[in-house]
């Protein structure tokens, strides 16, 4: 751990690919941090309770209550909900109500799953630039190494390899200390948002079908 503390040292050849790394590190690790903010908590938080007692505003017929109970929630089912049963409420004509709350429950759908998946692609793509970036020093790495045995004088080619040799396994090593949390990270969230994404879709359909 130490040698790998050390090649941040300006003094270390190839320290620049460790900077970066851990600077593309940092930007994948914000985008984490919000996204998991906002799936896991602002978005998952109290949804089941929420579904429980407007399921049950809605099976006694109280939709002006199940109403504005949506409209109290900041949470993207409690979105889709309310505009289903706002649809229901404003629609004049018995035959067209289905229609009309399906179309509502699109149109909010249609905004809402964005939401949900949004920047997780940005993560991806962090995490992909780290390990290439690991295989640049690598290769830089490589390359010093090989130089040092073609130009470096006998008695400073040892130190010239091993300092090759320390740069090539150091920004490998912090590529994929980068890279592979931000795939986990990646992998939970592209989990939870699609499970939100597809219980709007469900919840959705079953309050449509119990109103029409």
């Amino acid at each position: 751990m130490s040698k790998l503390l050390q090649s941040f040292s300006p003094e270390s050849d190839g320290y620049q690919f460790m900077w970066i790394i851990l600077v593309v590190f940092i930007i994948g690790l914000g985008f984490s941090l919000e996204r998991m903010t906002y799936i896991m908590i602002k978005s998952s938080k109290g949804r089941g309770k929420f579904m429980a007692d407007f399921g049950k505003l809605v099976m006694q017929n109280q939709l002006e209550q199940a109403l504005q109970f949506a409209k109290s929630s900041k949470l993207p089912i409690a979105k889709v909900m309310d505009a289903i049963v706002g649809a229901k409420l404003n629609c004049k004509d018995a035959d067209k109500a289905r229609d009309m709350m399906t179309a509502a429950s699109d149109a909010v759908f249609l905004t809402e799953a964005p939401r949900l998946t949004r920047y997780i692609s940005i993560i991806s793509v962090m995490a992909s630039i780290s390990t290439l970036l690991g295989l640049m020093g690598t290769i830089y790495g490589l390359i010093y190494t090989f130089d040092a045995v073609a130009n470096k004088p006998a008695s400073e080619r040892a130190k010239a390899l091993a300092d090759g040799i320390a740069i090539a396994m150091g920004t490998t090593l912090l590529g994929l200390l980068s890279a592979v949390p931000l795939l986990v990270i990646v992998g939970l969230l592209n989990m939870n948002s699609e499970r939100l994404i597809q219980e709007m879709e469900e919840k959705g359909l079953k309050i449509i079908n119990s109103l029409a």
